[in-house]
């Protein structure tokens, strides 16, 4: 059968070699994200991941994973960044997100990328705020990924207007 319609997104990733094609406030964040990757709890997956968010009024927020034996119960840095940035400055907008992981990358390998359940945490920030997230993943080769809103890598997100 032929669809009636057929709808395409796109996503737009910029990557850069490194760092320093970014602003100090970039680079400081992702500095903080992979300083962040030595305070996870991760005995059991040994998969440590370091995050850390720049609100709108210059303040940092770091975030690590920490698991429990009980897996659904554990959580990402993302969303330990987010949430403590939350209750500590529940009305100022995340501006940036950095994520770091110590895995190494092959070649032409892409870094680690928020999970489903942490973008769903960031579209509801983004949705909560009315401000895009920048993304800035970071990969053990020091590339940079970027991607300018939460929205490109979460097209059909569920948000508070589904509900209604």
């Amino acid at each position: 059968m032929k669809p009636s319609k057929v709808i395409k997104k796109e996503i737009t990733v910029r990557v850069y070699r490194d760092a320093s094609q970014l602003t100090e406030d970039e680079q400081r964040l992702i500095r903080e994200a992979q300083a962040s990757i030595k305070r996870a709890y991760a005995p059991y997956s040994k998969f440590s991941v370091g995050s850390a968010v720049l609100l709108e009024n210059g303040k940092i927020i770091c975030g690590s994973n920490q698991e429990n034996a009980v897996y659904p119960l554990g959580l990402c840095a993302e969303r330990v960044a987010l949430f403590t940035a939350g209750s500590h400055f529940p009305d100022i907008p995340v501006i940036a997100l950095a994520l770091a992981t110590q895995k190494a990358l092959k070649p032409d390998e892409v870094p680690v990328f928020p999970c489903g359940s942490c973008r769903q945490v960031l579209i509801e920030s983004e949705t909560r705020h009315h401000h895009d997230i920048k993304l800035l993943i970071t990969g053990s080769d020091g590339r940079i990924y970027v991607i300018d809103s939460v929205k490109k890598i979460l097209p059909f997100a569920f948000q508070g207007d589904s509900l209604k």
